[in-house]
């Protein structure tokens, strides 16, 4: 992971401090522990105080518009107003949706409802009816710094059995941060989340995770949760990444909309949840950026 770099040269981090007392020891960690057969995070991974920064100012928009969404959701909204408040909240605040065209993706905001696990395109003609629970996932592009987190929703009268997979699905997240510190693996988070869907007699979705996230909307690593303590990728302060487990009611098996490719369902048809916060890994154990 260390650059060839001398020991009173500038840091590479561009703290303005010498090598030698700024990341010249996290540096040599890193390569005893990647040494041990462990994966490790390349440098550019590792953000920067400068980076960190930008990402908490783009995350601000993030939790404002989640939360004015949050404030006018309701049951015969369809979900392309939900897109346009996306839209125009994050415009007026400065910052760009981050989701909108890209790789094709035709919206502001990802709406998934019930059965729909992720991805579901926000549409004049999906309307909000009572007794539906709701994904909204919004990404925000500010100044070049990204973030992205999501929520769900229960409009009106929710069934208990719907009710019990949206508050499992969050607590799911909480467990997985209590395994978010410095020098572990994101196996141990993984194995954290996946015990506790299971215990509850849910599935995780297994073709889809986490990600890091920054300085692009998409970054390494690719985050699982089904995956088991000790294993994947070593979790260094710097690091920022998704928590995003899909807890499903039924079986974990999923299928990509033919007619849209982008929104992904349950293959049995069962109610699917997620909650997605963007974490950063901190010296003693985690920030949450955006929730």
């Amino acid at each position: 992971m260390a650059q060839k770099i001398g020991r009173n040269d500038p840091c590479w981090c561009n703290s303005g401090r010498k090598y030698k007392v700024c990341h010249k020891a996290f540096d040599e960690k890193i390569q005893r522990i990647r040494e041990e057969g462990h994966i490790v995070p390349e440098q550019g991974m590792i953000k920067t105080a400068e980076q960190i920064a930008g990402i908490r100012e783009s995350a601000k928009i993030n939790i404002a518009v989640l939360d004015y969404v949050a404030g006018q959701i309701k049951a015969g909204m369809s979900t392309e107003e939900i897109d346009r408040m996306v839209y125009e909240k994050t415009v007026r605040m400065g910052g760009v949706p981050a989701t909108l065209h890209y790789q094709g993706f035709p919206k502001s905001a990802c709406t998934s409802r019930n059965e729909q696990v992720c991805h579901g395109i926000p549409s004049e003609q999906d309307v909000l009816k009572d007794g539906d629970i709701i994904n909204v996932d919004i990404s925000t592009r500010l100044n070049g710094y990204y973030s992205d987190s999501s929520r769900m929703f229960c409009i009106g009268s929710v069934s208990p059995e719907k009710e019990r997979l949206v508050r499992v699905a969050k607590e799911c997240v909480e467990v997985g941060l209590k395994e978010v510190k410095p020098w572990g693996f994101l196996g141990d988070m993984g194995q954290a989340v996946h015990d506790h869907a299971f215990a509850n007699g849910y599935t995780v979705v297994r073709e889809i995770g986490g990600h890091g996230v920054g300085l692009e909307f998409h970054e390494d690593p690719w985050v699982s949760y089904n995956s088991t303590r000790g294993t994947e990728m070593l979790m260094a302060p710097g690091m920022v990444f998704t928590i995003e487990p899909m807890i499903n009611m039924g079986r974990p098996e999923i299928y990509i909309d033919d007619a849209n490719g982008w929104t992904a369902y349950t293959q049995d048809g069962l109610p699917s949840a997620q909650w997605e916060v963007q974490v950063l890994v901190t010296e003693d154990g985690y920030e949450i950026l955006s929730y």
